[in-house]
């Protein structure tokens, strides 16, 4: 479901799938062949959200904001089933973990990982190229250039899913 919040419409790029059952509100910018998955919720009602193109926010995320702390997502991104990413950027070629949380002001920089479950605080800089881990996310290795080959792979997956998932057919039992 797609709405508007005081004035404010979502932009939706070409190829973008939205599930059944996700919801889109307010000051909301999706890339092309980006995706959001059943049950997300991505609102914009109090600072602007932006996610890149070939992005997939799976399924049973939170995407939201405060006021003055908006969320940048960028291309290539993986935000992995029930995370909440709230006020914070996520640069290109990341992947944010199942159940991992990503706090306001938090900085993920281009080809970092956070680990599955993982905190990551209010104001935290992380990478690039850097895996963090636990609660709250503390460096666990530092990775190299080459890991952009292998992060590529989850965000291409999800893309080919998203165009294979626009034309799913409701069925009746």
């Amino acid at each position: 479901m797609i709405f508007e919040y005081k004035g404010k419409r979502p932009k939706i790029g070409k190829n973008v799938f939205i599930a059944p059952g996700a919801v889109i509100i307010g000051d909301v910018t999706i890339g092309d062949n980006s995706g959001i998955w059943y049950n997300s919720v991505v609102r914009g009602d109090s600072d602007s959200i932006t996610i890149g193109k070939n992005t997939n926010i799976q399924d049973n995320c939170t995407v939201h904001i405060d006021k003055g702390k908006p969320m940048v997502i960028g291309d290539n991104v993986t935000i992995g089933h029930n995370a909440v990413v709230h006020g914070c950027t996520i640069e290109d070629h990341c992947l944010i973990g199942i159940n991992a949380t990503v706090l306001n002001g938090a900085h993920i920089r281009r080809g970092s990982i956070i680990a599955s479950n993982a905190l990551v605080r209010e104001g935290q800089k992380v990478g690039p190229f850097h895996l963090v881990a636990g609660v709250p996310a503390i460096l666990k290795k530092e990775m190299g250039e080459d890991m952009i080959g292998v992060l590529q792979v989850p965000a291409d997956i999800y893309v080919k899913k998203a165009l294979e998932f626009k034309d799913l057919k409701r069925i009746e039992p």
